[in-house]
């Protein structure tokens, strides 16, 4: 399955998130910068929601069971939430710190080698991300998908804090360096709502995303094309699987036989389209009213 591959993703982010935080917890130490200090509390997020990655990634690998007849794959939106929350616990961390240092500004020492240490972190969480982000698109995976958007965030916030701490450095505005903390804490603030909201919509079984419908579409006309129909379609993402459901529409004459054929080309040619997809369909006679009375079935 797509999570046994990317759990050695997973292990890949906790390896660099130690790296990053030892880099950074020495920047913040050398410097006293409570802008550095704001970017390490976030580098021991990365960690934490790595390693809870890993956890579901490796419950999402299950196979079904009695219990679970769908199987685990719900099991990764649990750690996008979790770390979209650990996204926002650190926000709030880095902004009761910067708010202290705002009211009691405090000088910057070491600035040269405290840049040097974060922009070497950021170097590393910048290759990490790019390599899980692709690793997420390959497997389907939501988790390896937010690990990546966080580890690009915390990228983006170290260069926002290597720039600021330059400023303070170069003009001497000490309380430059909290107003950044504080604009940090604000954009992960952002990116850990959104990825809350969006493990939130897989856990609510949202639709497939608008590309996999179009691909779901053409599938079905090539059918269409051939005298048949459909309705009654639903679909739902969870995490990598995807599971769609929908009644197929055959001429009235056609055998119990002829018609139990069809579905399944149906089928095999909507898993071909969209793999890692459990289809369920129901066959129908065009033309009986009785076809189109659960068109819209409990909607």
């Amino acid at each position: 399955m797509a999570q046994t591959g990317a759990r050695k993703f997973a292990l890949l982010s906790i390896a660099a998130g130690f790296a990053t935080i030892g880099l950074k917890t020495l920047a913040w130490w050398q410097t006293g910068s409570v802008g550095l200090l704001s970017d390490a509390l976030e580098a021991t997020v990365n960690v934490a929601a790595a390693t809870v990655t890993l956890v579901m990634l490796t419950i999402a690998a299950l196979p079904p069971d009695d219990e679970h007849a769908y199987g685990y794959s719900k099991a990764e939106y649990f750690a996008s939430a979790l770390e979209g929350t650990l996204i926002l616990v650190a926000a709030a961390l880095i902004g009761y710190t910067a708010i202290g240092r705002l009211i009691t500004p405090e000088p910057i020492v070491n600035a040269g080698t405290g840049l040097a240490l974060t922009a070497l972190a950021s170097a590393i969480n910048y290759a990490v991300a790019r390599r899980l982000l692709r690793a997420g698109r390959e497997y389907r995976s939501i988790a390896l998908e937010s690990d990546a958007q966080h580890l690009m965030t915390d990228v983006w916030t170290s260069a926002g804090v290597i720039v600021g701490v330059a400023a303070v450095v170069l003009t001497g505005w000490q309380r430059l360096d909290p107003l950044i903390a504080l604009a940090v804490a604000v954009h992960i603030l952002w990116t850990g709502g959104r990825l809350v909201r969006r493990s939130a919509q897989g856990l609510l079984d949202h639709s497939l995303p608008q590309d996999q419908l179009t691909a779901l579409d053409q599938v079905l006309d090539r059918y269409r094309a051939q005298g048949l129909d459909f309705h009654a379609l639903r679909t739902r993402q969870a995490g990598a699987r995807s599971f769609i459901s929908l009644h197929v529409l055959v001429p009235a004459d056609w055998t119990v036989a002829q018609g139990h054929d069809m579905a399944h080309q149906v089928e095999g040619a909507i898993c071909a389209a969209l793999p890692e997809t459990s289809v369920l369909t129901h066959v129908e006679p065009i033309g009986y009213p009785e076809s189109y009375r659960d068109m819209d079935l409990d909607r």
